[in-house]
C-alpha cells in the first residue's frame, strides 16, 4: 500500500506511479480528485511541441478510479519551495477548471505543473525536465508563465510569492479557469 492511501487532505497533491511516467491530481476531499487527462479533449501524451493544438481536460473524478491499480502517495514536495495558497482557495482554483480544456504539453505543461499551479501559484515539474529557469533554491522546472492555465487572463497574481495582498488580489482573481 502506498503512502498517503488512507488519509489525503483536502489540496494535497496526488502522485500516482504510472508505467513510464508519473501522473499528478489534486485531492478536493470525500475521496475526489482534479486532473488533467486527455478524456475528451485532443491529447497526444508525448508532444514535445509547445505549439498549440495538443489540449487536455479538467476533470473530477474518484481517486480510486484515476488510480486504477496503481500505487500513489501524497507527495506535497514542493513546500518547502513554495508556500502554498490556503486550501479553501486551491479548492475554488481547482473547482473553476473542472470540464475546461487546457493547452498540453508534456515538457512545459504537464498535469505536475496544473496542480502545482493550483496548490502554490507557479507551476513546478521534476517530469517535464528543464522546463523553465529556476532561481536560487528553487526546483528545477519552475514554470511561473504556465500560471496562465489555472489563473484568468491578463491576471499575474498565480506568479507572484504569497504576500498578504497577492494572496487576496489571487482569491479574487478566480472568476475562471
Amino acid at each position: 500500500m502506498a503512502e498517503g492511501r488512507s488519509n489525503p487532505q483536502p489540496g494535497d497533491l496526488i502522485e500516482i506511479f504510472r508505467p513510464f511516467y508519473q501522473h499528478w491530481a489534486l485531492y478536493v476531499g470525500d475521496g475526489y480528485v482534479i486532473h488533467v487527462t486527455g478524456e475528451g479533449a485532443s491529447f497526444r501524451l508525448f508532444s514535445g511541441s509547445s505549439s498549440g493544438g495538443t489540449r487536455a481536460k479538467v476533470k473530477k473524478e474518484l481517486l480510486k478510479v484515476v488510480v486504477e491499480n496503481h500505487k500513489w502517495r501524497v507527495n506535497n514536495k514542493y513546500d518547502c519551495y513554495c508556500t502554498p495558497f490556503p486550501v479553501e482557495m486551491i479548492i475554488q482554483r481547482a473547482e473553476l477548471c473542472i470540464d475546461k480544456e487546457l493547452r498540453y504539453d508534456v515538457l512545459s505543461l504537464n498535469c505536475e505543473h496544473f496542480v502545482t499551479i493550483l496548490r502554490y501559484g507557479k507551476g513546478v515539474s521534476r517530469q517535464g525536465g528543464c522546463a523553465g529557469a529556476a532561481g536560487p533554491g528553487e526546483p528545477r522546472g519552475t514554470r511561473e508563465g504556465a500560471a496562465a492555465a489555472a489563473a484568468p487572463a491578463g491576471s499575474d497574481t498565480a506568479t507572484q510569492r504569497h504576500s498578504d495582498t497577492a494572496t487576496q488580489r489571487a482569491a479574487a482573481a478566480t472568476a475562471r479557469c
